[in-house]
């Protein structure tokens, strides 16, 4: 394996956390992140990019009704082993089953025995990701054509993830370069972004990759929020504080001292509290509602603003110095519609997300829907297009494609311009041989092209024998330049 796994092990066995960080870390190819339960768990799975889960079943757990069996369906694509007890072997036994884990393993566990298997589920995991790949292009290529080859690029390591992120675009590429910078400092970021592109993803991902990792994230929405209910939410408050205020509250800069806060919509936050945030970032001190005493946090912040900040700066409607406090980094996510090339590959990751939700099988996309949401503009960005192909998955058949009818009127109301060279060609040549021979090296040269040059579907499509196509190829001398 040549590049990091990031394996989620679930246990309270300190024994068997130490073998498990002990026989990972023997290699720079895995990331371990340890939880104590459940719940922890499921935000990681939610919030990374997961590879293998290692489930060591508690006492008392529910067989049918846990984590590592809901991440059957929720998770499809994580390698899940299950670990238990040697006096409650029935019961992890059970919960393998339903997990459909790779394997089943009694404690006490070495050190060894974790690299050898985390190493073995983790190849065969790839292995079944593969074979579905190669089965929908196998049951693709006899369909007539009539859907994209866009999916050949998981096999060829086109398709990027950061995290939940997934890209292809040089756009998307060079903001996650970026970010990954950003990352490996402790300095604030200042994400910037239409709605539904993702920045609380962005956000994870960074705090994920970065030396924060093992502590706490909070989230935190500044919009449609008073003053006071902010600064509570943020900076807490003692008991009597304001109506209502019936207890003490940590607040979350003090809950995540060591960690971070992500705050969205930024440019949501009044001056009064401008100054607060300013004194907090600068001192790191918290002041909670009430209270005549300073407490003290470590808190790295991140923020995110769908309003172009710098603007408002200028007119005077967010402190200068505060703008410059927050922005260690700034990183500006481009819209869905600006990196259109992102979406075959977002609605391939979506249908394998939500197939396995639903339980339902779907073989792929027609190309005509793949034109389609390449068209629509996508006011509502990735969140849109995720909700389209949730509803499209829900609507298509067992086993079958999601095809034109299953979209919404208003994305299959979309004009489609023909692709730039479609249509008539341009023939060179004076006499009728001449003419021809020009026609068809270029028809060549383009089926060549489109099957990124393998001579046995080009053949095929211009129904040639392999040995014809290739003595076309030399009397044209025809190169691949890819």
């Amino acid at each position: 394996m040549t590049t990091e796994h990031t394996v989620i092990v679930v246990s309270a066995d300190e024994a068997l956390i130490a073998q498990c960080q002990q026989g990972l870390a023997k290699s720079e190819d895995y990331r371990v992140v340890v939880c104590a339960d459940d719940k922890e768990a499921a935000r990681r799975l939610d919030s990374m990019q997961v590879h293998l889960l290692i489930y060591d079943v508690p006492a008392g757990t529910d067989a049918a009704n846990n984590l590592v069996t809901s991440a059957r369906l929720s998770h499809p694509q994580v390698a899940r082993i299950v670990l238990g007890a040697q006096d409650a072997h029935a019961l992890a036994a059970q919960v393998a089953r339903n997990a459909a884990a790779f394997l089943f393993v009694l404690k006490p566990v070495f050190c060894e025995q974790v690299e050898l298997t985390a190493k073995r589920a983790l190849e065969l995991n790839e292995l079944s990701r593969r074979h579905r790949v190669l089965s929908r292009e196998l049951k693709i290529s006899v369909d007539d054509n009539i859907f994209d080859e866009a999916e050949q690029s998981s096999l060829k390591g086109g398709v990027s993830q950061f995290e939940r992120l997934v890209y292809v675009s040089p756009a998307m590429a060079e903001l996650v370069a970026e970010a990954k910078q950003a990352a490996a400092t402790d300095l604030p970021v200042l994400i910037f972004g239409e709605t539904g592109t993702g920045k609380e993803l962005l956000a994870r991902a960074i705090h994920y990759n970065s030396g924060r990792m093992d502590t706490p994230l909070y989230v935190q929405n500044c919009g449609g929020m008073s003053q006071d209910m902010l600064h509570s939410e943020l900076f807490g408050h003692v008991r009597g504080a304001f109506t209502g205020a019936v207890a003490d509250r940590l607040g979350l800069f003090r809950a995540a001292d060591g960690g971070t806060v992500f705050l969205d919509e930024l440019t949501e936050i009044s001056p009064s509290f401008q100054v607060s945030l300013l004194r907090f970032l600068q001192e790191g001190e918290v002041k909670p509602l009430g209270s005549d005493k300073m407490y003290h946090a470590n808190v790295r912040v991140l923020a995110a603003y769908n309003r172009p900040l710098a603007e408002l700066v200028e007119k005077g409607e967010f402190r200068r110095d505060l703008y410059y406090r927050l922005k260690g980094f700034e990183l500006h996510i481009p819209a869905l519609r600006e990196r259109p090339e992102d979406i075959p590959v977002l609605t391939d990751f979506f249908i394998e997300k939500y197939a396995g939700v639903v339980g339902r099988r779907v073989v792929g996309v027609t190309k005509d829907v793949i034109a389609k949401l390449r068209a629509y503009q996508f006011p509502g960005n990735v969140r849109e297009l995720e909700a389209e192909i949730r509803r499209m998955v829900a609507l298509a058949e067992q086993g079958g494609y999601i095809s034109r009818r299953h979209l919404p009127r208003n994305i299959a109301d979309v004009s489609v311009e023909p692709p730039a060279g479609d249509g008539a060609y341009a023939i060179e040549g004076d006499t009728l041989k001449e003419m021809v021979e020009s026609l068809e090296k270029r028809v060549v040269m383009e089926t060549l092209t489109r099957h990124r040059w393998n001579q046995s579907k080009a053949a095929d499509e211009l129904g040639l024998s392999r040995v014809g196509l290739a003595n076309k190829i030399k009397r044209y001398n025809l190169q691949d330049v890819a």
